[in-house]
């Protein structure tokens, strides 16, 4: 599994910010969709394309365009909607996809309770959205459920992982085969004994709507 820290001040400041026990919802929700677009650009940057010729007002001019079929973007609910908006600004082509899945509070480990998904990945990348890797069970999950249906490469995008979550993650599919990559902000520095991350910032998907 290949694993990228985006070591970047502009993210840093806004992590600073979205840390802050003080941070209103509103102001959450903004800057987690402008936190992801940052994270995006890496995530994307081996996305597959094709070349292309355009014509511009004075010649002719080779670029490149994303080849077919094109990226599906998968957030996990309920948090990983926050991310969408952030994702789907930088590649508004991209194929969208849901994964509903809920940790038990007591075992930490995830299950899948809704999904609106192409019942054929292959040849497909996927980008999945999930603000936070802690145990890694949620994350596992999503990404085996996306495996099963033919992908071969799925890249997650989180805000905050916690090295417990990493871990897990690399033991789960070691020696599969699977091409995994992993795009964060920030790589804090455990988890406490409720599976949180520390120092983290809370519960995601409370902060970004509410306690409901």
């Amino acid at each position: 599994m290949k694993i990228h820290v985006a070591n970047h001040p502009l993210i840093t400041h806004k992590l600073t910010v979205l840390r802050d026990e003080n941070t209103k919802s509103p102001t959450f929700r903004q800057l987690v969709e402008e936190i992801v677009t940052l994270l995006a650009y890496e995530a994307t940057r081996d996305v597959k394309t094709i070349p292309v010729t355009v014509k511009t007002p004075v010649a002719n001019a080779e670029g490149l365009a994303l080849a077919k079929p094109r990226p599906v973007v998968v957030p996990i609910l309920r948090a990983g909607l926050g991310m969408l908006e952030g994702m789907v600004k930088l590649i508004p082509t991209a194929e969208v996809g849901f994964l509903g899945m809920v940790r038990d509070e007591k075992t930490l480990q995830a299950s899948t309770y809704a999904n609106r998904l192409p019942e054929d990945l292959q040849g497909r990348q996927c980008y999945v959205l999930d603000p936070m890797l802690a145990t890694g069970g949620t994350l596992i999950a999503a990404m085996q459920y996306l495996f099963d249906r033919g992908a071969t490469e799925v890249t997650a995008i989180t805000i905050l992982s916690a090295p417990e979550g990493i871990k897990a993650v690399e033991e789960a599919f070691e020696g599969k085969g699977y091409n995994i990559n992993l795009v964060t902000g920030s790589l804090d520095t455990k988890l406490n004994e409720k599976g949180y991350i520390v120092p983290g910032l809370g519960d995601a998907g409370d902060r970004l709507y509410g306690v409901v």
